[in-house]
């Protein structure tokens, strides 16, 4: 288990949280490993009814660690992040996610698997991927636009550029938005009911509500491939020697 995954569980919900506030919670291969460790011990553990995601600080999660990105194994390997992205999509028990702060890259695609979400006023998200050279993941080129329509998911996947909570609501990403002081409790508050409901139905509902896991799967593939040869490319690669060039 990483040091920066920090699991706990109470009353039924597994709270998940990404702890690296020094570093905007920005997820590495042995935080990906530790999240799936997380996830699929929760999906055997009966006592737990709902899993609840959340982030240290400021922050959600800034994305995919830089470093990461440019030391990854030459043949391209995701299977770390693969290995959450497959929990998350085959996921039985429902998933809240608490969005605190900053929400970049798969802190804003993973919220498209989760199925109820809170945001504070202060949350900000943004999809960076052409920006960096590489395209969009865990199935949210398929799933964006089935969410707010593909004019509006081009302008957040093209542009990239930042959007704040209520916009966040206004297209259906988030569900409420609240004051930061109440964020915890309001999205615990949530987990907790959930936890509390008939777990049968509650798994039957959301798998009506899920009826297309192997659609996302293969575009999760198609964009796994794209992902890991952008990764290579000279473009990306100079990219990403531009964001980590040392200031100054």
């Amino acid at each position: 288990m990483s040091e920066h995954i920090r699991v706990s569980t109470a009353d039924g919900v597994c709270r998940i949280e990404m702890h690296r506030p020094e570093k905007k919670n920005a997820l590495t291969r042995a935080m990906y490993d530790a999240m799936a460790d997380a996830l699929e011990g929760a999906a055997r553990d009966e006592a737990v009814r709902c899993v609840l995601f959340a982030g240290a600080g400021d922050a959600f999660t800034a994305g995919n660690d830089i470093n990461d990105f440019r030391n990854r194994p030459q043949d391209g390997g995701v299977k770390p992040a693969s290995r959450v992205y497959s929990a998350l999509v085959r996921y039985e028990k429902p998933v809240v996610a608490a969005v605190g702060g900053l929400a970049i890259g798969i802190g804003t695609t993973m919220l498209l698997h989760c199925d109820i979400v809170i945001a504070a006023e202060e949350a900000r998200f943004r999809t960076p991927f052409v920006d960096l050279g590489v395209v969009p993941e865990l199935g949210s080129s398929l799933l964006l636009p089935r969410l707010c329509g593909r004019h509006r998911a081009a302008e957040l996947l093209l542009l990239g550029d930042f959007f704040d909570a209520r916009r966040a609501a206004e297209i259906g990403l988030v569900n409420r938005v609240v004051p930061r002081a109440e964020l915890e409790a309001t999205a615990m508050e949530v987990a907790r009911r959930l936890a509390d409901k008939p777990p049968a139905a509650l798994r039957l509902t959301k798998s009506l509500l899920c009826r297309d896991q192997e659609e996302i799967l293969a575009r999760i593939e198609e964009e796994g491939a794209l992902f890991a040869q952008r990764l290579l490319s000279p473009e990306t690669q100079a990219i990403l020697a531009g964001v980590l060039k040392p200031k100054a």
